[in-house]
């Protein structure tokens, strides 16, 4: 592997008699690892369950380790959002930010999603969480993850930082800054990264760091939580910009967290003026666990104003396209889904609880995706399908790894079955993977086009 030279004498000089033990780490191979879904599945029940060869994470309840001639990537429960593949230390953020139940949490750079779909899954459901991210692309895919994984009280931006903190001050329980940065802790699985390296880009991302910080914090109750994370080693976007961005904001303080083995503390004698306490911090370094490298700060809020919020719109929904949805429920779902009701264009969603004012923000998804209006009939999403269980519909069709029926479902072609017309939740091994819709003994495959399967299931 071709590393930057200025890149490997700035860590010889920082590492020193570690040094060695860390270049040599860049020979191993990478460790691959999920997270189960904890909003789709439990830790027993998945255990009960999995193909895969695993071991656990120490470092995370619902993260595992899987075997490098596994390929969980390509199998149903994979498209079933019963995990989420996802770097092991990344892990550690969300395990860090800690959103509970009914808070208001805000991921501000999301995309993938890796780190909204762990805050989700914390969250229960219950609350809300806003996931943002400034690039139109990486906001699709992480509006995609958001489905994926059955998540119903999400709203998904595209925004800049400084247009979310004019529409929401002083409003979030917990903030999540996983920042744009020079991306050395993933070196050993992204060229990308080792090719667009350099000195005057790591001071660049610094200034950039601090900035959407300075969001974040406007954004931040009083009391709240704030976590700042990197991917990369660079001690002017660790420690540097912590101390930073203390030197600015004397209202927060660094909070002391949980540590493991294998992790490691800020270095005050890295940054030119440190902020009180950046030895709490947390560094997690390859040479030292399995994982890539990552920096995490935990900060709260001391003090500060209250600000007045934005009322809700009074949102503008298709009473016809609600009948319709109503009927739909009322034949196909066992519970169903009340609330805010809203309509952007063909397409019906639920907001999550506590969304504010929609007008002039750019939403990618502004809630929970119910269905679409369609030649004046209702037709599910399915991003509803995925975020149900067996016990909420009225008719579902389970299918087993070992059935020829669930590779036909992904490839989208039309199955044989009995039962009563209309909408069936098609599951596999119990757990929702999409819909389809009975008439005769035919049930029609309604698994999105864009996801169908060409081949077979990869893996154990």
């Amino acid at each position: 592997m071709n590393l930057p030279e200025s890149f490997l004498t700035k860590m010889e000089n920082l590492l020193q008699n570690e040094y060695d033990d860390f270049v040599k780490s860049y020979q191993d191979e990478k460790s691959l690892a999920f997270r189960v879904n904890s909003l789709k599945v439990s830790i027993d029940d998945f255990l009960q369950k999995s193909p895969f060869t695993i071991e656990k994470i120490p470092w995370v309840e619902t993260g595992f380790f899987f075997d490098t001639n596994d390929r969980p990537g390509k199998h149903p429960y994979h498209d079933a959002g019963l995990y989420y593949i996802q770097e092991p230390s990344a892990m550690v953020v969300g395990e860090f930010v800690d959103p509970k139940p009914g808070e208001k949490v805000l991921d501000l750079c999301a995309a993938p999603g890796g780190k909204t779909t762990h805050l989700a899954s914390k969250m229960n459901g219950q609350g809300f969480l806003l996931s943002n991210e400034i690039h139109p692309t990486r906001a699709k895919i992480l509006s995609q993850n958001v489905e994926r994984m059955g998540i119903q009280n999400a709203m998904v931006t595209n925004e800049t930082p400084e247009r979310l903190a004019e529409r929401y001050p002083s409003f979030f329980d917990r903030i999540l800054v996983d920042a744009p940065c020079s991306g050395e802790g993933m070196f050993r699985k992204d060229e990308i990264a080792r090719e667009h390296w350099s000195p005057e880009n790591v001071e660049l991302c610094h200034v950039r760091q601090v900035d959407i910080l300075k969001c974040a914090a406007t954004m931040l109750k009083p009391g709240g939580r704030l976590v700042y994370s990197t991917c990369t080693f660079s001690p002017e976007e660790n420690e540097g910009t912590i101390s930073r961005f203390l030197e600015q904001n004397a209202n927060f303080e660094i909070s002391e967290v949980q540590s493991y083995k294998d992790f490691s503390f800020g270095r005050k004698e890295w940054a030119k003026n440190p902020a009180e306490g950046i030895n709490k911090t947390i560094r997690l370094w390859p040479h030292r666990m399995k994982g890539e490298g990552h920096f995490i700060a935990v900060l709260k809020k001391i003090d500060g104003d209250f600000e007045p919020r934005l009322k809700q719109d009074q949102s503008k929904v298709d009473s016809n396209m609600l009948k319709h949805y109503k009927e739909f429920a009322k034949e196909t779902l066992t519970i169903v889904p009340t609330g805010k009701f809203i309509t952007f264009n063909d397409q019906l969603y639920l907001l999550p609880d506590e969304a504010l004012s929609l007008n002039k923000l750019k939403v990618v998804r502004p809630g929970w995706h119910l269905g679409t209006f369609k030649k004046n009939r209702f037709e599910p999403s399915h991003a509803l399908a995925l975020s149900l269980k067996g016990e909420e519909v009225k008719h579902k069709l389970n299918l087993t790894l070992d059935s020829s029926d669930l590779l036909s479902y992904l490839k989208g072609e039309v199955l044989q079955a009995t039962g009563e017309k209309g909408w069936h939740l098609i599951e596999v091994n119990n757990h929702s993977i999409g819909w389809g819709k009975l008439a005769g003994n035919s049930m029609k495959n309604h698994y999105p086009k864009g996801l169908r399967w060409a081949g077979n299931f990869g893996g154990n």
